[in-house]
């Protein structure tokens, strides 16, 4: 009797001592960046983590509620990301209004490469069913699509980031900028605006918002501002990931002067520098760090089956995650840089670039099944 307790005590024990060490790992990276490298960038390892821990862990994301609102009629993850949006521009607009020199917006304009760049991201990003973030939450809870997709991401990003001035210079609308109490007045009157339109198309039995999606919402609006304060930016994807294969591409000898957007001063001097003082790269590590916390503390892990799908489908999930990064840049950020922080912080291109997204997005869910990424039962 006394041996089956000992047995039966050593299961129920072992996942909570699991769960401990994951608490002190992520502490202890927390400590480790705050010591060493500084207590800004420790800070912003922990907003990437918190950022991390809410996606995975209340489902909380962007590629998901588009596809739900597209073929179910489903719009409360798009209500919830509206909420969001407008909790965070409630402080972040009048905190750029007051403290401008110390803190920037998300700003770009509205041109040709930034239209097509942002539907060309929404058709690929339901191909492989992840924006910037969520391929970095899928990567970091293991899903098999994610981890492919995250290096060719990558790579885009680097590709067009090097080519982005080119693509600018195509043409553009002046950066427009709705900013201090007018502007947050606007933001809020066309955020409600657009959740009403979204209401109003939904499927009666889907117009509630989960609870889950609501506490997400209010989390992912603290860490967004708190992103602002600490590091003086929002909060951004693409960048980090181009920069990390920018930095991988000097170190094997190549030579990015002939690139107008690696030879600014302000990159240039960031390739120079680890990449743990670069503010995205900090929180993008930490996302995908607080997303594998999740899936361990839920003892799955990496354990996630690799689907059954044809080689098309793989082919597919490379190609998608290369345009996604490549027209991410020209687009001026995926979902969280362009539309959550674009809008959030007064910027009218983040307004065109959800429009434009999302319709790619249309497109992108109806060549899922072409391509063969529904997985067989």
């Amino acid at each position: 009797m006394s041996s089956e307790l000992s047995i039966h005590g050593s299961k129920t024990s072992a996942p909570y001592v699991w769960r401990s060490v994951l608490i002190l790992i992520a502490t202890s990276i927390v400590l480790m960046i705050a010591i060493f490298v500084g207590a800004r960038y420790g800070l912003l390892f922990a907003v990437g983590l918190g950022f991390g821990i809410v996606l995975e862990g209340l489902g909380f994301g962007f590629a998901g509620p588009w596809r739900a609102m597209i073929l179910k009629r489903n719009p409360a993850g798009v209500l919830a990301q509206l909420l969001s949006i407008g909790l965070v521009a409630t402080l972040a607009l009048p905190l750029l209004e007051t403290h401008g020199s110390e803190l920037s917006g998300a700003r770009g304009s509205i041109g040709w490469a930034m239209v097509a760049g942002a539907f060309i991201f929404g058709v690929a990003m339901q191909v492989v069913l992840g924006c910037g973030s969520g391929t970095l939450v899928n990567a970091g809870s293991g899903n098999p699509i994610g981890l492919v997709a995250l290096p060719f991401f990558a790579i885009g990003s680097f590709l067009g980031a090097y080519h982005v001035i080119w693509w600018t210079d195509l043409g553009s609308l002046p950066v427009i900028v709705l900013a201090g109490w007018s502007g947050l007045f606007l933001t809020i009157a066309m955020l409600a605006i657009v959740a009403a339109i979204f209401y109003y198309f939904a499927n009666p039995q889907y117009r509630k918002i989960p609870k889950n999606y609501l506490i997400a919402a209010v989390i992912i609006a603290i860490l967004a501002v708190l992103n602002l304060i600490i590091a003086g930016q929002p909060w951004g994807v693409v960048y980090g990931l181009g920069l990390w294969v920018a930095k991988i591409a000097v170190a094997s000898g190549a030579d990015l002067s002939g690139s107008v957007f690696f030879s600014a001063p302000i990159n240039s001097e960031r390739l120079k520098e680890s990449i743990l003082t670069d503010y995205t790269s900090l929180t993008n590590i930490g996302l995908m760090v607080g997303a594998y916390l999740v899936a361990s503390w839920r003892i799955k892990g990496f354990s996630q089956k690799i689907p059954r799908l044809p080689s098309r489908a793989w082919g597919a999930t490379i190609l998608a995650g290369l345009v996604m990064g490549y027209a991410a840049r020209l687009a001026f950020g995926c979902n969280v840089g362009a539309y959550f922080s674009g809008i959030s912080t007064g910027s009218l291109h983040g307004w065109a670039w959800f429009a434009a997204a999302f319709c790619g997005s249309y497109y992108g869910v109806k060549l899922r099944p072409l391509l063969g990424l529904e997985a067989k039962s």
